[in-house]
């Protein structure tokens, strides 16, 4: 069988050359090889597989629906990450702060002179 061309799959297979740049970007279509003057080059079994997902738009309709789904999970992943890893950060400070303290109460001998005591009176 002969290589098609972008072109040439479109009007066998009834779309948009467009279409079939969307579909290739959506991986409902293998890539392509290349000719040597840098044309896509299609096989007749490309045609069957898009006149396949023209019937069945669902296809297309449940790919691009999951690919958003998996942005949307990985976004929010990644803001619960940062958020979790400013908590952290913060709370490292405090922990540094509390001990240091704590460091200042033991020394002071008297529980009357520790900084912690003295804060809450205060």
């Amino acid at each position: 069988m002969k290589p098609l061309t972008r072109g040439q799959l479109a009007k066998k297979s009834g779309v948009n050359p467009e279409t079939i740049r969307y579909y290739e970007r959506l991986g409902l279509l293998p890539k392509a090889l290349r000719s040597e003057n840098g044309y896509r080059l299609f096989s007749e079994e490309d045609v069957k597989r898009i006149k396949f997902i023209k019937r069945d738009k669902r296809v297309v309709r449940a790919k691009i629906w999951n690919k958003r789904r998996m942005l949307r999970s990985q976004t929010y992943s990644r803001r619960k990450i940062k958020r979790c890893w400013r908590k952290n950060k913060r709370f490292r400070k405090y922990k540094k702060i509390l001990q240091e303290l704590i460091k200042q109460c033991q020394s002071k001998g008297s529980i009357l002179n520790c900084p912690i005591i003295s804060s809450i009176e205060n």
